[in-house]
């Protein structure tokens, strides 16, 4: 059975606004059972291990209003239990793995860039031509990787992730570390944008990323192309 890996960010704090932050739901249950769904094993994971935090921003305040994904998961107690107790990424080898999925959360902002471990990993699994994928603010985990050139994973390669103007459009420019746009441009990614929270993710090669929440359905679908798994049909 083929093994994904997912690294979950453990960052709680949004900067100095007091206000909490973490993984986005959406982000990791979509892709988690269109892994599941095709026939893979799924690994959880954060950078030292354990239980991370959820944007509490991205569930909402009734669980019927949530995406089936999210409910789904929440309902999954062998899901919850993965994802409490996850694995830290210093354990994980790229030749274990079919690919690596890093979903969002503004969390991913501050510590997935520091980790070399996260790095490595990336680097060793793209240059192995594994599928390496991320959605919304999770291809900030891209941002340290490199080729065993020394090159950016992202030069010359179609990029995409939460653009600039989504970033402001929430109101949170100023508090980013950095823009994640502006970082993937100056690191030589080939940046496509669509129009703020719409659905866009673009595929090159094994590089796959996406824009925002809504594009984590297609991520997901991209993934399993790079990964050459097929996907389980969307009922009629």
């Amino acid at each position: 059975m083929p093994k994904v890996l997912i690294v979950l960010t453990s960052h709680a704090a949004l900067g100095t606004t007091g206000r909490r932050t973490g993984y986005h739901w959406e982000e990791l249950a979509v892709p988690y059972w269109a892994f599941r769904d095709a026939g893979m094993e799924v690994l959880l994971s954060t950078l030292n291990g354990g239980s991370p935090v959820a944007d509490p921003t991205s569930l909402a305040e009734d669980q019927a209003d949530n995406p089936p994904a999210v409910r789904r998961f929440m309902a999954d107690a062998a899901a919850m239990i993965a994802m409490r107790n996850t694995s830290p990424v210093g354990a994980h080898r790229s030749a274990a793995l079919a690919g690596i999925f890093l979903p969002g959360g503004h969390g991913t902002m501050w510590d997935l860039p520091r980790s070399g471990q996260l790095a490595n990993l990336v680097g060793a699994m793209f240059d192995a031509g594994k599928a390496v994928g991320a959605v919304c603010h999770g291809p900030a985990g891209l941002v340290a990787a490199r080729r065993a050139d020394g090159r950016p994973v992202v030069e010359g390669r179609r990029v995409n992730g939460f653009t600039d103007a989504e970033e402001e459009a929430v109101g949170l420019t100023d508090v980013m570390p950095f823009l994640l746009e502006t970082r993937l441009r100056e690191l030589g990614g080939r940046f496509e944008g669509s129009a703020p929270f719409t659905p866009h993710a673009v595929r090159d090669g094994n590089l796959v990323t996406g824009q925002n929440p809504m594009s984590s359905a297609r991520v997901a679908e991209l993934m399993l192309e790079a990964m050459g798994v097929a996907a389980v049909p969307k009922a009629a």
